[in-house]
């Protein structure tokens, strides 16, 4: 069992809120696409600027586009095409949260592949003991 986990909504809510970037970086986690899914063998990885992304939920389901910026101090990101419109003319990104939007394509470099392979070992080693018992 965890020792930093708690069961309690108030320790929960605190841990949360008061946790650190690099906390944050795997609280922000996206779910990948399912064909992204099938390729690398892994289901979500913390999301990062530049990943293209489509949104799922919300008012903004089915808006597609690249992640401008990852807000971890609001738990959120702003995606290229997903703005609003100020009543001068100026438009604002919208926030959205990174469990309502999908992968679609990863921005790969070395730490990203190396983070894949991880998980998919990861996953394979599981597989192995699950067909085992």
């Amino acid at each position: 069992m965890n020792p930093a986990l708690h069961s309690s909504r108030r320790k929960s809510r605190k841990a949360h809120y008061d946790a650190p970037s690099s906390v944050r970086r795997t609280i922000m986690s996206a779910p990948l696409s399912k064909e992204l899914r099938e390729k690398y063998n892994v289901r979500s990885i913390p999301i990062r600027k530049d990943d293209e992304v489509l949104v799922v939920r919300g008012s903004n389901k089915g808006r597609e586009g690249k992640i401008t910026s990852v807000y971890r101090l609001k738990y959120i990101v702003h995606i290229e095409r997903v703005v609003k419109e100020k009543s001068n003319g100026q438009s604002v990104p919208i926030g959205v949260h990174p469990s309502k939007v999908v992968i679609t394509k990863l921005k790969l470099d070395k730490d990203r592949e190396s983070i894949l392979e991880r998980i998919k070992a990861g996953r394979e080693i599981k597989e192995k003991l699950k067909s085992k018992a």
